[in-house]
């Protein structure tokens, strides 16, 4: 019991000592800090094969105050096979789609490797390819986001606005 009672007391100053977040160990921006909150990912499934990795930051809570009129995401996604993002301003065949609440985006803007979001995650590579893509403002607090194509899809992803 004697031993116990040590153990608890010793416990207690330990637990006391925690007074630092999981950020506290990093170096990251209040925006990165949001970022890292609000992305999301999915795999790409095509049958029983994983064909890729889709992730999506949802760039209206990490700069609320620029990206406010529609619903703007930062995209990045690996694939085996190398195939484009849908872009509703071309007339070009493009395999891949990306929708929100089951429409189309408005704009896609395809990003170079480095590019203005990158300080926002950590996975910066040549291999992924980099999207900024905006949506009709949505009416709806609940935000669903699914990539597909004709043979295969990923899971979607949900986020939640605050503003309405």
């Amino acid at each position: 019991m004697k031993s116990f009672f040590i153990a608890s007391i010793f416990m207690i100053f330990m637990v006391g000592c925690a007074d630092k977040s999981a950020f506290s160990k990093f170096d990251m921006t209040k925006s990165q800090e949001l970022a890292a909150s609000s992305l999301q990912s999915a795999k790409i499934k095509l049958k029983d094969d994983i064909n890729g990795i889709v992730s999506v930051v949802y760039l209206d809570e990490v700069y609320p105050k620029k990206y406010f009129k529609n619903e703007y995401f930062f995209v990045f996604l690996y694939l085996k096979n190398k195939e484009e993002m849908y872009d509703p301003t071309t007339i070009e065949d493009i395999n891949l789609t990306l929708m929100l609440n089951g429409k189309l985006p408005i704009k896609v803007k395809q990003l170079p490797p480095n590019n203005r979001f990158s300080n926002l995650v950590s996975t910066n590579n040549q291999w992924n390819r980099y999207y900024l893509v905006a949506f009709e403002e949505q009416k709806t607090k609940k935000l669903s986001i699914v990539l597909k194509n004709g043979s295969f899809s990923c899971d979607p992803l949900i986020y939640k606005k605050d503003r309405q």
